[in-house]
């Protein structure tokens, strides 16, 4: 029984540290709590397109989990652009990259990328 109580008061302490640790972030104009970059990501940087070097000869579409920021959306786009012949548009909301290409591309190529910037690939389509 006294056991219970413990359990019960250190829940309660640990959501509400929670709840005020969210409270006070977003007094304080954290835009992403949780956010890799602190808090401080911000929708307002511009993504360059990239311009790719030859004829778009076809699209994929990459579904991605675990974005939840603008931040999120420039690490995936970052890195899937530095592959030479891809551009990338990456989207939040749809949780999903198109990916043109101007050469064949590998799937795992772009797997790869969307790995090594953090986050998980849940399928690649045409």
């Amino acid at each position: 029984m006294m056991a219970d109580v413990i359990v019960v008061i250190i829940l309660v302490l640990i959501i509400g540290s929670a709840v005020a640790y969210l409270v006070r972030a977003k007094r304080s104009g954290v835009k992403c709590v949780g956010c890799p970059a602190g808090g401080s990501c911000s929708g307002s940087r511009k993504v360059k397109k990239k311009k790719l070097a030859g004829t778009v000869i076809g699209k994929k579409t990459i579904q991605i989990s675990g974005m939840t920021c603008s931040h999120c959306v420039m690490s995936v786009t970052d890195s899937l652009n530095r592959i030479d012949g891809v551009r990338a548009e990456v989207n939040l909301s749809k949780g999903n990259a198109v990916v043109s290409y101007d050469r064949d591309i590998d799937d795992n190529i772009l797997k790869s990328a969307v790995e090594k910037a953090g986050f998980k690939v849940d399928s690649i389509h045409a």
